[in-house]
């Protein structure tokens, strides 16, 4: 079974004023907060989710269960510029992630995972976008 859940970490968060947050939130549930093992940068006014295999390494965010899943994740890849007709390598990839709730629980969602370089990148070491 394809997940139904989607896991958001920036732009797509509850509280930011942009309109694919307002898409996201009118066609999703939000179950919680949520965090998965990774480093945060940051990409202009937007950051990149970077996996690390060092379990200090935490990155913080928000579980969503869509609605209309195809037709959402549709819509998100397009705005992530991974979907179909975007040349290679797109900036982000969707991917699944395990994640460990508020609660401690282990699960797994949706992610959009940064595939380019990012050396020159400032590192938010906090790992929480909106806190910066």
């Amino acid at each position: 079974m394809i997940s139904d859940r989607l896991f958001v970490y920036g732009t797509l968060m509850r509280g930011f004023d942009h309109p694919m947050a307002r898409l996201l939130s009118g066609n999703a549930d939000f179950l919680g907060e949520a965090r998965c093992q990774g480093r945060l940068y940051r990409v202009e006014h937007y950051p990149a989710l970077v996996l690390s295999n060092d379990p200090a390494d935490i990155v913080y965010g928000e579980l969503f269960r869509l609605r209309a899943r195809d037709e959402l994740l549709g819509e998100l890849d397009m705005y992530e510029a991974c979907g179909e007709g975007f040349p290679q390598p797109t900036e982000y990839v969707r991917q699944m992630l395990p994640l460990t709730l508020a609660d401690g629980a282990s699960a797994e969602a949706w992610t959009y995972v940064y595939n380019w370089p990012i050396a020159h990148l400032p590192r938010i070491t906090s790992g929480r976008f909106l806190a910066q």
